[in-house]
């Protein structure tokens, strides 16, 4: 058996030269912590919904107040606690969700609209207080993130965390940026550590229609910039020119893909007996940017920011597209968006040629070119009245003579353009147009003449 000298000897030679020598205790010194590239793993992101939401992440989910923002994000959640499918009919895993909102009461309306998206609510959890040496009080996110994480550890399984409204998380002034990033930190590192869905809900700010909507998030830009995707909510004039319709966007993203979106309803329903709630009816996907989406076509209208050129460009667009009868919308706006005719550019060329909308199998709209003409606008000048119409009958019919294209005559009441005889041919004998209107029959054109325009 070994002596202790012995022993002693041995872990000498152990030590060898690297041994320092023992100095007494040292003050520990803050210092900034790094990590080196080769000792990371490259990893994917994880997707609770892929490209709309990513785990571990923050999401904003805005929009104008009545948009149903709230009733959205619960039919997300009750899709996570069912593990059902999303909008696009993708599969969800199943989880258990947790919601803050400090608008909405539990018992009466957040949990009846849950079980009316078909939520199983033993998957479901609501913050309800904060309890302080016994005493409960309300739950502050900006003060409370600490507790809340540790009740999310003990339930396991949290897969969305739904905060209502995000703004409630910043104790600063939520237009600085500074404070917001500093405040909105401690909700982005929970959702990492939790490995949960952050989905802050916001509202849009007043005014800025037309805009990017990712930019109409209430309070500082630094909302947007460190929530990884943005979405948005809102009611858009139908460009089929029937109900407005609700459309749900992806307004920003810099995990995925950044555009897209789903048309929605809010339904009103009774999941028990006595009880009344909303829940969203998912539609038809939908191509294109946020900004697109959402557009509003009366606005648009009248800001006057397309030019004449662009608008007898997307006329053209829409006689060639159209000329083999029935067309589906979404195939039109497609091979606009690829021709680069813009989306409001092309409801106002086929509002000047009277596109007729029509609704076809599946709900889906059709559009074709009315069988005689169009109407021009009218707020248009007589003489824009006139070049317009000449543009169109070069479009409808072949010149039979020589003439200078708009040279209108006068006689003994008749008017003639581009050497046709325009009154003596069109629709049955003695029908009447108004003022603008084309017809057409057998390749000759009537045009009507009033005291004010004669064509």
């Amino acid at each position: 058996m070994r002596t202790i000298t012995e022993y002693e000897s041995i872990a000498s030679t152990l030590d060898g030269a690297d041994s320092l020598a023992y100095d007494g205790p040292q003050e520990i010194k803050d210092q900034v912590v790094l990590v080196r590239g080769s000792d990371l793993t490259p990893e994917p992101i994880q997707w609770l919904w892929k490209n709309w939401l990513a785990l571990g992440k923050l999401h904003i989910l805005a929009g104008a107040p009545g948009q149903g923002k709230t009733t959205i994000a619960l039919s997300l959640a009750a899709t996570v606690s069912v593990g059902g499918r999303w909008p696009d009919g993708s599969q969800c895993g199943q989880g258990n969700i947790l919601i803050w909102s400090g608008e909405d009461d539990a018992k009466d309306t957040l949990l009846p609209r849950l079980l009316a998206a078909g939520a199983d609510r033993g998957k479901c959890y609501f913050v309800s207080g904060t309890s302080v040496n016994g005493d409960v009080r309300s739950f502050d996110p900006s003060r409370d993130l600490p507790a809340l994480e540790r009740e999310a550890n003990r339930i396991g399984g949290l897969s969305l965390i739904i905060v209502d409204p995000v703004v409630s998380a910043v104790t600063g002034d939520s237009h600085k940026n500074t404070e917001v990033r500093r405040d909105l930190q401690p909700v982005v590192d929970m959702a990492s550590r939790l490995n949960a869905s952050v989905l802050g809900i916001s509202h849009f700010s007043k005014g800025g229609a037309g805009s990017d909507p990712a930019m109409r998030v209430v309070g500082s830009v630094a909302f947007i910039a460190v929530a990884r995707i943005v979405l948005v909510a809102a009611k858009v004039k139908s460009e089929e020119g029937e109900e407005d319709r609700r459309i749900f966007a992806r307004a920003k993203s810099n995990i995925g893909p950044d555009d897209g979106g789903f048309e929605y309803i809010i339904d009103q329903t009774e999941p028990i007996p006595g009880i009344q709630a909303s829940r969203i009816l998912w539609g038809s996907p939908l191509n294109g940017t946020a900004k697109e989406l959402l557009a509003d076509p009366e606005k648009e209208n009248n800001e006057g920011d397309d030019s004449k050129n662009a608008i007898t460009l997307a006329m053209d667009f829409l006689f060639e597209v159209l000329a083999d009868g029935l067309t589906p919308v979404r195939d039109v706006q497609k091979q606009a968006r690829e021709n680069g005719v813009a989306a409001r550019t092309l409801r106002r060329a086929a509002e000047r040629l009277q596109v007729i909308r029509q609704k076809g199998t599946g709900n889906a709209w059709y559009w074709k070119l009315p069988k005689a003409g169009f109407k021009a606008g009218g707020n248009d000048s007589d003489e824009e009245v006139m070049s317009n119409l000449a543009k169109q009958v070069d479009q409808l019919v072949r010149p039979q003579e020589s003439g200078q294209v708009g040279q209108v005559e006068r006689d003994k009441g008749n008017a003639s353009m581009n050497g046709f005889d325009l009154a003596s041919h069109g629709g049955q004998d003695g029908q009447d147009l108004n003022v603008g209107q084309v017809g057409q029959d057998d390749g000759q054109v009537e045009l009507n003449s009033n005291d004010k325009v004669t064509i």
